[in-house]
């Protein structure tokens, strides 16, 4: 009667150990999900900081061709650029600069609108993209003086 007693006791240390390798390797696999996806999203928050900078670059390149290069600025001024390949963090992004002027409402000097978009997936090489793929990021500025 013992020897069947240890055979039974055996055969469950067995499956006690496929239960747990089973458990064990469950815990891992979403350890490695979990991991994955903060990774994913801790660069798609440095992504969005990188177009942030570059859509504040677009507003200062915008505010200077107007106040000191005396650009034109009307609602059909719009200006796309890209980065030098020197330029490592920003070199991905593009900027559209769109610029329109109106009068002030209380008969003031005229109001310049400068409204910069920047985004890594530029359709037909402007932002923003209207079917961006899945790592897509944008920011959009706007300045008025």
């Amino acid at each position: 009667m013992s020897r069947r007693l240890s055979d039974r006791a055996a055969g469950f240390a067995l499956v006690a150990a496929i239960f747990l390798l089973v458990v064990l390797a469950a815990l891992g696999a979403f350890i490695v999900t979990v991991s994955t996806s903060q990774q994913m999203s801790s660069a798609l928050d440095v992504q969005g900081e990188r177009a942030y900078q570059a859509a504040r670059s677009g507003i200062e390149w915008g505010v200077y061709q107007v106040t000191r290069n005396s650009a034109a600025c009307s609602p059909a001024t719009t200006t796309s650029f890209t980065f030098p390949a020197t330029a490592t963090t920003l070199a991905a992004f593009t900027v559209t600069v769109q610029c329109s002027a109106y009068p002030d409402a209380s008969g003031g000097p005229q109001v310049h609108q400068i409204t910069a978009t920047a985004c890594n997936q530029p359709a037909a090489g402007a932002c923003p993209n209207g079917a961006p793929g899945l790592s897509y990021v944008e920011r959009q500025m706007q300045v008025s003086f």
